[in-house]
């Protein structure tokens, strides 16, 4: 394996840490201790790694020439001990694609810094993957479908009466989602597609 992809996967596995820390302290702001009890809000990344989101899949991903994206151990978290569980849950799971944004835009700051005051080419390819990994991670857990943070939006507004066979649905739903994905990636490319075009659009920003 290349320092490049060695880089590129330190890069994703610091950034879903990230992005899981982030809903662990915004449901401790609304009231919810359950991620804190568990000491799931270090930045330890031992503590959150996923043998198979966080390094495999990657990995995989890289070597196919692919897109990369992955995903941490998620943050337990309690809706019910939240003081206004209906509302503040949908954004205790927004909080993760957002943090993947500012760090994206703080990337994207300091590749412009390292182009034009601090002309370092190592520096800059990191800032790169840096950057894109983090739009790619946000744009893809926004994804409206289980179990992404953007699914957050469809339980909002989810009858009461079906929300037990909902969530029952969500607990198993990821392998399902990744057969999508992969059925995407060689036939529709509607979500790889749309990866691709966010990144093409990152890049076309720097001056």
């Amino acid at each position: 394996m290349s320092l490049q992809n060695l880089l590129l996967i330190g890069t994703l596995v610091i950034s879903v840490m990230i992005h899981e820390v982030t809903h662990g302290w915004v449901a401790l702001f609304f009231g919810d201790k359950t991620a804190k009890e568990a000491h799931r809000l270090s930045l330890n990344p031992l503590r959150h790694l996923d043998p198979i989101g966080s390094l495999v899949v990657p990995a995989v991903l890289i070597f196919s020439g692919l897109t990369p994206f992955g995903w941490a151990k998620p943050v337990p978290v309690d809706a019910s001990r939240m003081r206004n569980p209906k509302n503040q849950f949908p954004l205790v799971e927004l909080a993760g694609p957002l943090s993947n944004a500012v760090m994206s835009a703080i990337a994207f700051g300091m590749t412009e810094l390292s182009i034009h005051h601090v002309f370092l080419p190592g520096a800059i390819n990191l800032w790169i993957d840096f950057g894109l990994v983090n739009i790619v991670l946000g744009i893809f857990n926004l994804l409206p479908i289980p179990p992404f943070d953007g699914s957050a939006l469809l339980e909002r507004f989810w009858p009461d009466n079906r929300r037990a066979a909902y969530f029952k649905f969500r607990a198993y739903s990821l392998p399902i989602t990744m057969v999508i994905i992969f059925i995407d990636s060689q036939t529709t490319h509607l979500i790889s597609g749309l990866l691709y075009n966010v990144q093409t659009w990152w890049f076309s920003l720097l001056r």
